[in-house]
């Protein structure tokens, strides 16, 4: 089953069932119960949400504007330097995962704007898989840590590379700088997540290509190591890395600009797209 948040043309926030034919708007058949996607998964409910999977779409893509997929999780977990390559081109050496924090407020949905921050001269790409979790809890031992997923997406994770100075927190939580969708794609669905092929575009150039299997920390020993400091809930979310092809360490630079369509493409996910907008030009 492939999850969605959107908005309808005339206002109103839902989330549904995204099909070939449309969206099945779940938000009008349970939204007396559960108000998005993140309740629906706090009540344990994507069986009751699957029941209306052969729906009658309300709505076609081309109607609804999409919004991230949780829009407002409690916790939004980054990992950096989670690739080989991707250590590589910065030298990184330590170990263990590289960790950082995304505030809710700073995401966008699928076929959206990303803005490029007016103070900027650095504003980078990074494709990366988000796990997002469907079951809470502390402590959760690795062999355990996957049926605690409900499923997987697509992220653009926007860094303004200029402004990371000696970490990451400034770089990362720019308005709309990160993008998530387009659906949430249920772990059955799935199967196992370290072997989906991972590919960034930029203006239909392939400027990331990578496989999860070469993750340096997997998703179930990610889901372990937070876990042990901070109590998961449902719909929080992992970002667990980008692969290396970065425009901050190409020569020369590659950075994002006006007008630019960045698009990250994960096998069995779908192809998430943004086009970047300027900051100054935005209200």
């Amino acid at each position: 089953m492939k999850l969605v948040s959107f908005q309808t043309q005339d206002g109103r926030k839902s989330y549904g069932i995204y099909t070939d034919e449309g969206i099945v708007d779940l938000g009008k058949r349970l939204g007396d119960r559960f108000h998005d996607i993140k309740s629906l998964l706090g009540a344990n409910s994507l069986s009751l949400a699957r029941t209306y999977s052969e729906s009658q779409p309300d709505y076609k893509e081309e109607e609804i504007v999409f919004l991230p997929i949780i829009e407002q999780p409690n916790k939004i977990f980054c990992v950096g330097m989670n690739y080989a390559e991707k250590r590589k081109e910065f030298n990184e050496t330590n170990n263990a995962p590289t960790l950082f924090i995304r505030f809710p407020d700073s995401q966008t949905g699928h076929d959206c704007r990303v803005v490029k921050p007016e103070h900027s001269n650095e504003f980078d790409y990074e494709g990366e898989l988000a796990v997002i979790i469907g079951k809470g809890g502390m402590a959760i031992k690795q062999e355990d840590a996957l049926s605690h997923v409900a499923g997987y997406s697509c992220y653009m994770d926007g860094s303004a590379r200029d402004w990371q100075h000696t970490w990451f927190t400034a770089g990362k939580n720019w308005r709309e700088t990160g993008a998530f969708g387009p659906c949430l794609v249920t772990a059955d669905e799935v199967g196992n997540p370290q072997e989906l092929g991972i590919r960034t575009y930029l203006n239909g150039m392939k400027v990331q290509d990578d496989n999860t299997g070469n993750m340096i920390h997997t998703i179930a020993s990610l889901i372990e190591y937070i876990s042990t400091f901070s109590a998961l809930s449902a719909g929080d979310v992992i970002i667990t890395g980008s692969p290396g092809g970065v425009g901050k360490k190409r020569v020369p630079p590659l950075f994002l600009k006006e007008d630019d369509i960045i698009e990250v493409e994960i096998d069995r996910l779908g192809r998430l797209r943004n086009y970047i907008a300027r900051e100054a030009a935005v209200a």
